[in-house]
């Protein structure tokens, strides 16, 4: 068996982060402990580039923009998206993370969903403080560590067409 899994040494690489500006007052706190997340693990100022948007509904396609230029190893996304009395806040949630995974698939970038999806202020407010859930945070070691084992996986040589073909596997039946 062989196992692949990520570091969290982020030494070298680069991350855009698109962060909502939509409730701002959330976000914010979730930018800086991003920020300081990247940084602690090795990531230099320079590596790391910020777009604000709109508000969360915004995120996939900026996100999609960052990863397929090439300049990244995975992209981030920060929003707070929280319910209210209209289901607009089922519309937002849902295209915004169907939109940040469909990005990720089609550059084949991580782009990581640290998006906050929350009945209300006070669960918003608790998840963006750094010394409670630190969200930000998390999302900054997620980032690091699938930009790390995408590195891993696209390092490995293609298997030659003229390989000798791997041996099947036979199951064994259990005897009655």
């Amino acid at each position: 068996m062989k196992l692949r899994k990520g570091s969290h040494d982020a030494t070298g690489m680069r991350f855009g982060l698109v962060v909502a500006k939509f409730n701002k007052f959330v976000t914010s706190k979730l930018l800086s402990s991003c920020l300081d997340g990247l940084t602690k693990h090795g990531v230099k100022d320079q590596d790391i580039e910020v777009a604000r948007v709109p508000g969360a509904f915004e995120l996939p396609l900026v996100a999609k923009t960052l990863a397929k230029s090439g300049r990244f190893d995975a992209v981030i996304c920060l929003g707070a998206v929280i319910r209210g009395d209209t289901p607009h806040f089922d519309y937002i949630c849902n295209e915004a993370s169907r939109g940040i995974g469909q990005a990720s698939l089609e550059t084949g970038v991580p782009i990581i969903f640290g998006v906050l999806t929350t009945e209300t202020v006070a669960q918003a407010i608790e998840r963006a403080d750094p010394e409670k859930f630190n969200r930000g945070g998390e999302a900054a070691k997620s980032a690091i560590e699938m930009a790390s084992v995408i590195k891993q996986l696209k390092a490995l040589k293609p298997v030659d067409a003229d390989a000798a073909p791997r041996p099947k596997r036979t199951v064994r039946k259990k005897s009655s």
